[in-house]
């Protein structure tokens, strides 16, 4: 029997001396020092001994296996530290070497307009107010001063769900909406998508973006509608910038008026992005209707307010000098890497 143990001793040294593996060193291992292996095998016939050769084979036996575990642990730690440096080896890089630049996305280019606005009209003191795009038929028309046979009711420009529901054909309803939930004074814009049945072509869409401009307090002016809008002007387009109003219609703003800019390409002079003109139009506004402060909840006897409203396609294509549109919802990377 002390001839096999020192059998498997010698066994055991030069099999993990070979092994080349985590599951290489395993499986010898197992094969000494394992429930069925070797060691064990001989350890079985240790009842078949006197009572004085067994102390002496069973010291015999844990020096061996204390000898095996050790050479198992040695060759655990050595295998680690070989696979430690392979990984490293190849994993290996040049931290010399100019890095990868990888593309990165950016804004819309009628997110940047908006937010350009947002930032000029939240530094005047004006908050963003949001409202339905399904919205009553209610706060779409009547409540802004248009009764049922009004023109902008006809079906043909406006995307009715139900009889009294539909797609807001503008951001005027943010208007009421507001001025139920608060009393003056009032300064707010409301920008968001609207829906009009409208033929797509190089300036019309069925869907585009408005922003409402709302100013309701004491002894509100045409004067405080002329200074709020002339700095917009020049926020956006330079301190060049001059604007003019001229009469218009509106059935929720009375008087009304149609804004203009000096073209910003020729200063004014004349050229073909004004038509000749040096005017070009942006927006429309006015005092607003009584009628309308009184649909909102507040007293037109002692409060007074204004109104505007523009569309954030039309300052888009004039601050990037866009002639199309359709450019902007195409998706086109062509086009919109050029932002």
């Amino acid at each position: 029997m002390r001839e096999q143990l020192e059998a498997i001793r010698e066994a055991a040294r030069q099999e993990l001396a070979k092994v080349d593996s985590r599951a290489g060193l395993e499986a010898a291992r197992v094969r000494f020092l394992g429930k069925k292996g070797e060691l064990t095998a001989v350890l079985k016939q240790m009842g078949k001994l006197s009572a004085e050769e067994r102390p002496v084979i069973g010291q015999l036996a844990n020096e061996v296996r204390a000898y095996i575990e050790q050479i198992v642990e040695t060759r655990a730690k050595e295998l680690k530290a070989e696979e430690t440096a392979k990984r490293l080896e190849s994993e290996r890089i040049d931290v010399t070497m100019p890095g990868k630049c990888r593309p990165l996305g950016h804004k819309h280019p009628l997110t940047i307009v908006l937010d350009e606005v947002k930032e000029i009209f939240l530094g005047m003191g004006f908050d963003v107010a949001t409202g339905p795009e399904v919205e009553w038929d209610y706060y779409n028309f009547e409540a802004l001063n248009m009764p049922p046979d009004h023109p902008a009711r006809d079906t043909q420009d406006t995307f009715y769900i139900t009889e009294k529901m539909l797609l807001r054909t503008q951001t005027s309803p943010v208007q009421i909406r507001v001025m139920e939930q608060q009393k003056p004074p009032i300064r707010v814009i409301a920008p968001g998508r609207v829906y009009r049945s409208d033929a797509v072509d190089a300036t019309h869409s069925p869907l585009f973006h408005q922003i409402e401009g709302l100013v309701v307090d004491r002894d509100i002016t045409m004067g405080d509608l002329k200074g709020t809008l002339e700095a917009f002007a020049k926020r956006l387009y330079g301190e060049q910038t001059r604007i003019r109003l001229r009469p218009h219609h509106f059935p929720f703003t009375e008087p009304s008026c149609e804004i203009d800019v000096s073209c910003f390409r020729c200063g004014g002079k004349g050229c073909p992005m004004c038509k000749g003109e040096g005017w070009i139009e942006i927006l429309g506004g006015g005092m607003v209707h009584p009628k309308v402060l009184q649909n909102g909840g507040i007293d037109p006897e002692q409060y007074s307010g204004f109104a505007f409203g523009v569309g954030l396609e039309r300052l888009t294509m004039f601050r990037f000098n866009i002639d199309d549109m359709r450019l902007l919802y195409e998706n086109d990377m062509r086009f919109l890497s050029q932002f």
